[in-house]
């Protein structure tokens, strides 16, 4: 656990790859592969013991020019960024989740590390320190209005990697802009640090600021928050927190992993045994106000490597109606018959996206959940959405 660093070419090769950013002295070594990603501009960090460094670039897995790495030179590498809580999580469950800075807040990074096979992995996301505004990530003009709900829950839903977290800071950074409250964070890691603005903005680590997300969120509604964002929606202990602090009177933003806005029902329902599924249902019609489910899709622009794609569904009347009678089936007509809301599926808005030139019509096409209603939208026909009873 004490060993040595490696010394300081051991992670140059003439290896086929992508360049290495040379060593900053005094940083650990580990910072010339983190530093490689910000170089090429990527997006993720992937070490494992038998490979060489691996970066995401451009949606696409690529290897650096080191070394094959061995468990003993991860270790050597990740060890000596580690806290002792960290190690000790490690230890004890197998995987640890902490954020690592480089430089002087020059770059924020996400790390889940865990074992697999016995050996250790890594991979670490690249945080953007700029929290782009709605405008910049081209985001439909709903999410802004869903910024203004003076309580109940807004969840954002979508698979690792498709940007969540990026929407949802927007988010608040466009509240503590605008408006005078307190807003407070719970998150493992904390990713985007918040500057107050017109609001206070606390950020708690769970495990370092606070033991646990229930904890959390026991102080959070003794705490004064006017909104209140928990990093995500992992299990029912977590769900029924934050529904609790819904109920009394509170905004809550959280995320969760689910492809669509519809499916999100049904993730939450799985977070539960089948006999209490009535009881959260009622709680969701109660609480529930919107569901923004996002996916990132290769852009056309100069300069741009991908762009937020949304399904946005508002829990409405006849929302709640269907949720309440078991009528999952029909959300996703439901979402399509209420446009003039605000609410749109992926489809609509893949279409507006292509439109704009944001993506062509080959990726239009590809990542449509159905082409060819989408090829009639993109001819100006529109498809009239199935009954609702």
């Amino acid at each position: 656990m004490s060993s040595p660093p490696p010394t300081p070419n051991a992670l140059n090769s003439s290896e086929p790859g992508l360049k290495v950013a040379a060593p900053v002295p005094g940083e650990p070594q580990i910072n010339q592969l983190f530093r490689t990603v910000m170089l090429h501009k990527g997006s993720d960090l992937h070490l494992k013991a038998g490979l060489p460094g691996m970066m995401r670039l451009r949606g696409v897995i690529q290897k650096m020019n080191t070394p094959v790495l061995t468990q003993e030179t991860l270790e050597k590498l990740i060890l000596p960024i580690m806290k002792e809580k960290d190690k000790k999580v490690l230890e004890d469950t197998g995987g640890a989740d902490y954020a690592h800075v480089i430089g002087n807040d020059e770059a924020r990074y996400r790390v889940n590390l865990f074992k697999q096979r016995g050996k250790f992995a890594m991979v670490a996301r690249l945080v953007n320190q700029s929290i782009p505004s709605f405008e910049k990530l081209g985001l439909p003009a709903t999410i802004e209005k869903l910024c203004h709900y003076e309580q109940g829950m807004v969840l954002l839903a979508g698979v690792t990697g498709s940007g969540k977290s990026t929407t949802i800071a927007s988010m608040i950074d466009y509240m503590n802009s605008t408006e005078a409250l307190h807003i407070l964070t719970l998150e493992d890691p904390i990713e985007f640090m918040f500057t107050d603005k017109m609001s206070i903005v606390n950020q708690r680590e769970i495990f370092l600021d606070v033991c646990d997300w229930k904890t959390g969120l026991k102080h959070a509604v003794r705490e004064d928050p006017d909104v209140i964002l928990v990093g995500e929606m992992r299990d029912s202990e977590t769900f029924e927190s934050a529904v609790h602090a819904a109920e009394t009177g509170h905004v809550v933003l959280g995320t969760i992993h689910a492809s669509n806005a519809f499916s999100t029902i049904d993730r939450i329902l799985g977070l539960f045994p089948p006999s209490q599924h009535g009881a959260v249902r009622q709680s969701m019609v109660f609480n529930l106000r919107a569901v923004v489910a996002q996916k990132l899709l290769p852009s056309c622009k100069p300069g741009v490597s991908r762009v937020p794609s949304n399904e946005i569904m508002i829990v409405n009347p006849t929302i709640r109606d269907l949720i309440l009678k078991h009528k999952d089936e029909k959300l996703l007509d439901a979402i399509r018959a209420f446009y003039n809301e605000g609410m749109m599926d992926f489809n609509e808005n893949i279409r507006i996206l292509c439109e704009r030139g944001d993506i062509d019509r080959a990726t239009a096409l590809e990542f449509s959940p159905n082409p060819e209603q989408l090829k009639m939208a993109l001819k100006g026909i529109k498809v009239a959405a199935s009954g609702l009873v």
